[in-house]
């Protein structure tokens, strides 16, 4: 079950907020870089994340997620520059305020359309998660640290329910430093030891 309605719709905004800044934080150099997502750049990564919600608030649903429209994302907005990317990703975060503001807690909690399995409420939670650990992809692909704060809670609930999915009920770390690892861990962007929690993309 996702966070609460408002934490999750806050906690979203506040994170293309911060995507948008680290874009435009980024050189030629910076945007070229591998990154630790399989044979994508930083720019690569950049353009799924911002093309995830371009699709949303555009209504383009179904399939979101899929190689298919994930390849389709960052082939559309290949050859565009960190700069280009940070505007429209606040072009998205604006429409995002506006298609948030008509949600009440019964949509909330009804099942999410575009074939997400999940609720409304999951389906934007894990918006929020995307877009949390590629920016902390971007980061680790530029030996910058990782940042925690509201984003991090979010990650660990929205990694909380897909290892729910596949019959893992451990409990989530409450530290910030390990619960960073532990999310690591279950994206299988990190090796775990024999206690940690499954590769959720296993």
């Amino acid at each position: 079950m996702a966070l609460p309605r408002d934490v999750v719709s806050d906690g979203l905004l506040d994170e293309l907020d911060h995507f948008e800044s680290l874009l435009r934080s980024l050189n030629g150099e910076d945007w070229s870089a591998p990154s630790r997502c399989d044979g994508w750049s930083v720019a690569d990564v950049a353009a799924h994340t911002v093309g995830s919600m371009a699709d949303v608030v555009a209504g383009r649903l179904e399939g979101l997620g899929t190689p298919e429209v994930t390849a389709r994302e960052v082939d559309e907005r290949r050859g565009r520059s960190a700069s280009e990317l940070a505007d429209e990703c606040g072009e998205v975060r604006k429409a995002a305020v506006g298609l948030l503001a008509v949600f009440d807690d019964t949509a909330w909690q009804a099942p999410a359309p575009g074939g997400f399995d999940g609720s409304l409420g999951d389906g934007v939670e894990a918006l929020w998660y995307d877009t949390f650990l590629h920016a902390d992809d971007i980061r680790a692909s530029l030996g910058r640290p990782s940042e925690t704060g509201p984003g991090l809670a979010g990650a660990v609930s929205h990694t909380r329910y897909l290892l729910a999915r596949q019959g893992w009920h451990g409990e989530a770390p409450a530290q910030t430093d390990a619960a960073m690892q532990w999310i690591l861990v279950a994206t299988g962007r990190r090796a775990g030891g024999p206690d940690s929690p499954p590769n959720i993309y296993a």
